[in-house]
């Protein structure tokens, strides 16, 4: 079962593994929404070294601004960034929207 729906806000986790990591850096700490849950897969993360991958991770699409992830953004506010996230990556966020 997933864990995130679509519309749900989320933050992807602040950390820094040794090793293949598909994350980008620069959406670690930032917050933004669930807009397409894109399947399960095998874990990239553990098939880089030769593991099986499972079990499975449910990857989303998140959806970023544009002005949360480069300080210097000078673009339309409403510009936006979408990466695939795997689920392990994400944190539920609480509370109003940042």
């Amino acid at each position: 079962m997933s864990r995130f729906a679509v519309g749900d806000r989320v933050r992807v986790t602040r950390a820094y593994p040794p090793g293949h990591v598909r994350t980008p850096f620069y959406v670690r700490g930032i917050e933004g929404t669930v807009v397409v849950r894109a399947g399960s897969f095998r874990n990239p993360e553990r098939l880089a070294y030769g593991m099986t991958g499972e079990p499975r991770l449910t990857l989303y699409r998140v959806r970023f601004r544009q002005t949360e992830l480069w300080p210097d953004y000078t673009g339309p506010q409403t510009d936006t960034l979408d990466v695939e996230i795997f689920e392990h990556w994400l944190e539920p966020v609480q509370g109003p929207q940042s």
